[in-house]
């Protein structure tokens, strides 16, 4: 397969370039990168943070959405773990959902003693008795689609992302032995003959190529919701830390699994625009071009139903009512309180001139992708001195459908664990330099172009690998990827647009290889030839490069009784 051939993306002689040496590398600068660097750095060690764009850029700088944390009297970790494992469609590992949804109060606590700022409110959706730290002695907490409780804190209603990002970059920099890299491209892991990531190979806008050797490597690098057409990533999330991961060998899991978010604002032509699960959260409702609303017709939980539901649903109800999008109706919230409680989101549909009394047109998008590099409790991948978090990773949280809000959540539990592994497994192994030799022809083969390929390879991903896949289209999704890698992979190139395309092209070719072999419909991966879940499938899928087919896992299921016994949900508070 073409998508497993090419080792390196550029030719390069590593002792030839310039040389720098660290600890602990980190690849990427949203939640989970700065969290890990954070944690090495309070370990001792000397870090790098590498990012190809700047803080603002990044997914988690882009949350709307805010932090998932059991903070009200009246919830519990059992009811946010139960939430978790129900959205996860039997592939969450439990220990690992524990650990994290247990880890949320101290996290939240953590960030308001450094600053964050948490919105505050009154009855009903507050915790009282939480002025310690710096946080407002009433805290505002919402709810979204799948929680069985109020347990969303925010930061200015929908800019969660923007201060949190804002929080964890002051801290870095503030932090002694953390240097920053901003505009520095990861091409690719440095591996030796053993396989041990040594580091990676970089391209800094600045000073040009560069080689970064680490005692050990972090890859936070987000996800890769650009290889659809519908996305409301930014545009650097392109997927490169899943494409070099498996590059150098590390095995990824889950990769049919992607979360598209029901909600983005719909504009013909222009770039689509998230609205936040919490608007729904709120009280507002999705309605058709009649004025219908219709979750109540697809689920009991109507739009606080999980988002593969709400996805389908809208989808679904556009093809009845033959129109191209639907609408969500803030009507129940009151545009005044729309407009204070969104402020982000009234701006937004300012500029397109809407008018947020009238019912706003919405239609899903690609926003999360739950599959990734595999690791364990410690954030460790099968490739010795590589560890993983955040988006890049499959940590086994989400398990088939990420519950809302629980993404940063992860990053910041997951974060540290990872940040303090690393720089133990920095401590015990160094940094050191070893001859890389990367030699690679030149292609014979005429070449695409690549504005052409990085367009039609979106359009296919959400045409044929989107909200609902047959395994017809998904052969024919192959097949393509095939006859484009065929033409693109085997060529060099030395800037951004072409490397960003070529890791496109190796990831999108995973996803549609995951969603071909999982012949079962579940969470956010719906099979119209196969509708219904499959025993036989309730695994994990994990892909190494050397084989043809996936090896099946198990899922770690824990201490299932504890989960069955949680405590029922308060009446008034569900």
């Amino acid at each position: 397969m073409p998508h497993r051939q090419r080792r390196y993306l550029i030719p390069f002689r590593a002792t030839l370039l310039p040389q720098i040496f660290t600890d602990v590398l980190v690849v990427g600068a949203g939640v989970a990168g700065l969290r890990a660097a954070l944690a090495a750095a309070e370990r001792g060690a000397d870090v790098i943070v590498a990012a190809k764009g700047e803080l603002e850029q990044s997914s988690t700088a882009w949350a709307q959405g805010g932090i998932a944390a059991v903070l009200d009297p009246d919830d519990d970790t059992a009811h946010h773990l139960a939430d978790t494992l129900t959205a996860g469609a039997g592939l969450v590992d439990e220990p690992v959902a524990r650990r994290i949804v247990e880890g949320g109060p101290a996290a939240v606590r953590e960030l308001a003693a450094w600053g964050m700022p948490f919105d505050a409110a009154g009855e009903p959706r507050d915790a009282p008795g939480m002025g310690d730290l710096g946080m407002p002695a009433r805290l505002a907490l919402g709810r979204e689609g799948g929680h069985s409780h109020f347990r969303i804190v925010h930061s200015d209603g929908d800019a969660t992302g923007r201060a949190l990002v804002a929080t964890l970059g002051r801290r870095v920099s503030e932090a002694e032995g953390v240097r920053s890299f901003m505009g520095c491209y990861v091409l690719d892991l440095l591996t030796d003959e053993g396989g041990r990531v040594l580091g990676a190979i970089t391209h800094h806008d600045r000073h040009g190529l560069q080689v970064i050797w680490a005692g050990a490597t972090v890859l936070a690098a987000g996800g890769c919701g650009q290889v659809f057409r519908e996305s409301t990533n930014p545009g650097v999330a392109t997927g490169d830390g899943h494409a070099m991961a498996w590059r150098a060998g590390a095995a990824l899991r889950d990769m049919a699994f992607v979360q598209f978010h029901p909600t983005t604002l719909y504009i013909a032509g222009a770039s689509r625009s998230l609205i936040t699960e919490a608007v729904r959260g709120e009280g507002a409702h999705l309605v058709d071009r009649n004025g219908h609303r219709f979750m109540p017709d697809y689920d009991e939980r109507a739009e606080l139903a999980p988002r593969d539901v709400v996805s389908r649903s809208i989808l679904q109800q556009m093809a009845r009512t033959g129109h191209t999008h639907a609408y969500l109706d803030v009507s129940p919230i009151g545009t005044g309180r729309f407009v204070e409680r969104f402020p982000g989101i009234a701006a937004m549909l300012k500029k397109f001139e809407i008018d947020p009394g009238q019912p706003i047109p919405v239609h899903p998008s690609a926003h999360y992708m739950i599959g990734g590099v595999e690791v364990d409790g410690s954030g460790a991948t099968s490739s010795p001195g590589l560890f993983a978090c955040g988006e890049a990773a499959c940590s086994g949280l989400h398990g088939a459908n990420r519950l809302a809000s629980n993404s940063l959540l992860e990053g910041l539990v997951l974060g540290e664990t990872v940040g303090q592994a690393a720089a133990d497994a920095a401590s015990a192994h160094g940094a050191h330099r070893t001859k890389i030799v990367s030699d690679i022809p030149l292609s014979d083969r005429t070449g695409l172009d690549l504005a052409d390929v990085r367009s039609s390879l979106r359009s296919v991903m959400w045409r044929h690998v989107g909200i609902e896949r047959t395994g017809e289209h998904l052969r024919e999704v192959g097949d393509m990827f095939a006859f484009w890698s065929r033409y693109t992979l085997d060529k060099i190139f030395d800037d951004r647009a072409g490397w960003e395309v070529q890791n496109m092209l190796q990831v999108g070719a995973l996803i549609a290889r995951a969603a071909a072999w999982r012949e079962e419909s579940r969470g956010t991966h719906f099979r119209l030839d196969f509708p219904e879940p499959e025993e036989s499938f309730r695994v994990h899928d994990r892909w190494l490069r050397s084989d043809d087919a996936p090896r099946r896992e198990p899922v770690d299921a824990g201490d299932e009784l504890s989960v069955r016994e949680a405590p029922s949900v308060p009446a008034g508070r569900g």
